[in-house]
């Protein structure tokens, strides 16, 4: 059973959200001083799955998975939790994370291209306008009087992080036009349980028996990743999903990315630059923009 909440506790929920899936970018950063990026998902994402288990069976919600919701299942776990995850951890040990996140939730301008070739789904004005924004802010984060083209490390890992918004747009596409049977909470357990079994067979393979130096605070900081910023998230947004109008949630997101500029800022000292602020504002903009479009002539729930 999934009752919904007030309005008060659906917006207080909603900004434990932002805020735990704003910090999880330099938390997964700093972590990756100390383990390899593979493990580091990997024991992130099992370490989910235990405290995903209690909220469920608390909440009703463990069932398993209808045959219709399989591919869905195997999509997100492998475009988005693997997939995303590891291109994100990858990208992380070679640019800011500051940087990182803005690249990393210019996902929704991926979107919406792919829902016109893929779903047939008309591109308006306000969605086109969106993307021309959002495409602005990237070249302003690439114009060579604030990115060195020459830096290898640098391309490799914003390329990265590019592919991983990619990857986690072709799963929201899929999402988006999959006839659910279940609802997406009561998969999330099955989805982080494949995700973790392929994590963990990917981080045997190409880093070995992990190497990590362990120590209270990388032990606090996995328990971070896995309880607050997957579990807990994952069924807090399930509850506000039900609770707030979409266009609220859509356009609230959009707060995560500038939660995580400023926590590494304030935490790992990252610079803050001009080109960086212009690009957040754009591409935030621009996702603002084809949100707003997207959900005004959806009938109220």
């Amino acid at each position: 059973m999934n009752p919904t909440l007030s309005r008060r506790a659906a917006i207080l929920l909603f900004a434990t959200v932002i805020l735990a899936w704003g910090f999880n970018w330099t938390v997964t950063k700093l972590i990756l001083q100390s383990a390899p990026p593979l493990w580091t998902i990997a024991i992130r994402s099992g370490i989910a799955i235990f405290a995903l288990l209690p909220l469920l069976l608390a909440s009703g919600n463990l069932a398993l998975p209808k045959r219709a919701d399989l591919p869905v299942v195997a999509s997100i776990a492998l475009l988005h939790m693997t997939a995303y995850a590891v291109l994100v951890a990858l990208g992380l040990q070679l640019i800011s994370a500051g940087r990182s996140i803005v690249l990393g939730y210019t996902t929704p301008l991926w979107v919406a291209p792919g829902a016109m070739l893929f779903l047939g789904e008309r591109m308006t004005r306000w969605r086109a306008a969106g993307v021309v924004l959002g495409v602005g802010g990237l070249a302003l984060m690439f114009n060579p009087a604030a990115f060195d083209w020459s830096d290898h490390r640098a391309l490799l890992g914003n390329a990265m992080i590019l592919l991983a918004a990619v990857c986690w747009a072709a799963s929201i596409l899929h999402v988006r036009a999959h006839k659910w049977v279940s609802t997406p909470f009561q998969l999330v357990f099955w989805e982080v349980l494949l995700a973790t079994a392929l994590l963990a067979a990917l981080a045997f393979v190409f880093e070995g028996v992990p190497r990590i130096r362990w120590s209270r605070q990388v032990v606090l900081l996995f328990l971070y990743g896995g309880v607050i910023g997957v579990a807990l998230a994952y069924w807090a947004m399930a509850m506000v999903n039900r609770s707030l109008p979409a266009v609220t949630t859509s356009l609230g997101i959009l707060a995560t990315p500038v939660v995580g500029v400023l926590s590494a800022l304030a935490t790992l000292h990252e610079p803050l630059s001009l080109p960086l602020i212009g690009a957040m504002l754009l591409i935030g903009g621009g996702i603002a923009l084809g949100t707003v479009e997207h959900w005004k002539h959806k009938p109220a729930l």
